[in-house]
């Protein structure tokens, strides 16, 4: 778990900001993804994949254009708190919505383009090749069924938290506080 996860995950435990519930971090920097349960105990992680383009903020409108329309530079995975919830997509699958309005949401890898390498990019040691989605989260298929998909079953919401790659926990998170040590940065 990188520093900036870790600290996020010692804030929540002492805030409670999870309300009780089972929640996940999504750590950009490091491409991965974290399941909790309601204690703040890991509960698993596993690679993502995710928006190609470096960023926090989810371009104005982009959830209402086609995918064809979205230029590169603009294919950002957003950070953020984000109250979840499980959907479907057009394609009828089981996905997990993190900004309805944004069309980002998290769900399995698809390894539909085989130009894109989607499977490989997941077990490579680097993460540098883990940004190639339009903003979405691209989870691996058994890690999403075994972790991601039970947190939301029976309609449960849960809250999603996106680490930030360009700013900082404080300002990414309201109510963030780091824990009162010497050398905390945020």
């Amino acid at each position: 778990m990188g520093p900036d996860a870790r600290r996020l995950v010692e804030w929540i435990a002492r805030s409670g900001d999870n309300v009780d519930a089972p929640f996940v971090v999504v750590d950009k920097r490091n491409a991965r993804v974290l399941v909790f349960d309601a204690s703040t105990h890991l509960v698993g992680d596993a690679p993502v994949l995710l928006g190609a383009a470096r960023g926090d903020d989810s371009v104005p409108g982009i959830g209402d254009r086609k995918i064809s329309e979205i230029k590169p530079h603009e294919r950002t995975t957003p950070a953020g708190r984000f109250e979840a919830e499980a959907g479907r997509n057009l394609q009828g699958e089981d996905i997990i919505w993190i900004d309805y309005d944004a069309a980002v949401s998290m769900h399995r890898v698809r390894a539909t383009n085989p130009r894109e390498h989607r499977l490989q990019r997941l077990a490579t040691p680097s993460v540098a090749d883990n940004r190639i989605s339009y903003g979405c989260i691209n989870v691996p298929a058994a890690f999403f069924d075994a972790q991601v998909s039970p947190i939301f079953r029976d309609g449960h919401h849960a809250v999603v938290y996106v680490l930030p790659e360009t700013r900082t926990l404080a300002q990414t998170f309201r109510g963030y506080a780091p824990a009162a040590q010497a050398g905390a940065h945020d």
